[in-house]
C-alpha cells in the first residue's frame, strides 16, 4: 500500500502534537480525521472557547475534525468508524478504551516523551529533567490495556545537556517525535514492525521511574534538598509550570515567587538554609542550600511580570532582608 492509501486518524491536543500532525499532512500522508479535545472555555468568566493547538492546524489544512467528550459515546464511535481508518496515531491526548483503539486493522499507535519504560505518565519530559538525567528520548508503541506498557516499535534518544530547561527539551522531542512517527507509519506500510515487549528493556521493574502529573504543590521547592537537585527541579519545570517558593519579610509576610532560571555555585559556608545573599550593589541573589549557593537568574514575583534578577533587585533592593520558606 501507498502511503497516499492509508487512511490514517490523528489523536492529539497540545503544541506537541501539532508537529507530528504538520509532518504528516506536509509528508503527503492521507489523514482522514483528527481527535482532539472540546474547545476549553478561557477568560475571566470562562466566557470565550478556545481550540486546541492540534484543532487550529487541522482546521486550517481542511481536515475533518471530531471532539468528543466521552471516547464510548455511541455517536462518536459511529463518527470515528465512518472514517475507515486503517491506522490510529495518538500524540499527547488522552487515554483511549479497547473500542477506540483496536478500531483499525493495523492497530493503533502512540508517540511518548520518553525511552519507554521510563517514565510513563503524564509528564515525562519534566521528571527526565527534574530527576538530572543526561538523556531523554521518544518512542512509538503499540497501545493495549494499561497505559504506556504496549510494545515498542522504534526509539529515539536526545541528549540532556546540565544547560536545558523543561521547555528546551520538549521542543528537541517535539520535532525528534514527528520524524519518529513518519519512520513508523513507513515501516508499518511496509511490514517491518517488529515490535519488543517492553519487559525486554528493564531487569527488574524497581528500575522504573514513573512520571506522574505535575500539580501546583509538587512545584514548591524544598531548599534542604542539596544544591544539584534543587538546580535540576527548577530546570525541570521551567518555563511552565514554573517552580516557585514564598519569600517572608521580617515582619513575617509571605509572597510567592516564581524561579525559572539559576546557576549552581558549589562553596562551603556555614550559612542557614535558605538565606538570601546579595552583593552591596544588588546585582544578584544567592540562596544558601546545602553545598553551595543557588544563584536566581530569572524570577517572577506574584501578580507581577518574569524578570532577570537583576531588574528584580532594582525595585526590591529589600530582598536580603527576607529569607526563603
Amino acid at each position: 500500500m501507498k502511503k497516499e492509501d492509508l487512511r490514517i486518524v490523528y489523536m492529539g491536543t497540545p503544541d506537541f502534537a501539532v508537529e507530528s500532525l504538520r509532518a504528516l499532512v506536509e509528508g503527503g500522508y492521507n489523514v482522514v480525521g483528527v481527535i482532539t479535545m472540546p474547545d476549553k472555555p478561557v477568560g475571566r468568566h470562562g466566557s470565550v472557547l478556545q481550540a486546541s493547538p492540534v484543532k487550529q492546524y487541522a482546521i486550517s489544512k481542511g481536515l475533518p475534525v471530531l471532539q468528543p467528550v466521552k471516547l464510548k459515546d455511541e455517536a462518536f464511535l459511529a463518527e470515528l468508524r465512518a472514517l475507515e481508518a486503517d491506522l490510529q496515531i495518538v500524540v499527547a491526548f488522552r487515554m483511549l478504551p479497547e473500542v477506540v483503539w483496536n478500531m483499525p486493522r493495523l492497530g493503533t499507535f502512540n508517540l511518548h516523551a520518553s525511552l519507554l519504560p521510563q517514565y510513563r505518565g503524564a509528564a515525562p519530559i519534566n521528571w527526565a529533567v527534574i530527576n538530572g538525567d543526561t538523556e531523554t528520548g521518544v518512542t512509538t508503541f503499540f497501545l493495549t490495556h494499561e497505559i504506556d506498557t504496549g510494545k515498542i516499535i522504534r526509539q529515539k534518544h536526545l541528549p540532556i545537556a546540565d544547560t536545558d530547561d523543561v521547555g528546551t527539551v520538549h521542543d528537541s522531542l517535539m520535532t525528534m517525535g514527528a520524524g519518529l512517527v513518519l519512520e513508523t507509519v513507513d515501516l508499518l506500510l511496509e511490514g517491518k514492525t517488529d515490535a519488543i515487549p517492553q519487559e525486554e528493556f528493564y531487569q527488574d521493574s524497581a528500575e522504573l521511574r514513573p512520571a506522574p502529573k505535575i500539580f501546583k504543590e509538587t512545584c514548591r521547592i524544598d531548599w534542604h534538598l542539596p544544591l544539584k537537585k534543587i538546580y535540576d527541579f527548577i530546570r525541570g519545570l521551567s518555563p511552565y509550570p514554573a517552580a516557585w517558593t514564598e519569600i517572608v519579610s521580617p515582619e513575617g509576610v509571605h509572597t510567592v515567587l516564581k524561579i525559572y532560571q539559576t546557576e549552581k555555585h558549589p562553596s562551603d559556608h556555614n550559612l542557614p538554609i535558605g538565606t538570601l545573599c546579595t552583593d552591596k550593589k544588588n546585582s544578584h541573589i544567592d540562596i544558601a542550600v546545602e553545598g553551595g549557593y543557588l544563584r536566581l537568574l530569572s524570577v517572577q514575583l506574584a501578580g507581577k511580570k518574569r524578570l532577570p534578577a537583576a531588574d528584580f533587585l532594582n525595585g526590591f533592593k529589600q530582598i536580603g532582608e527576607y529569607k526563603v520558606d
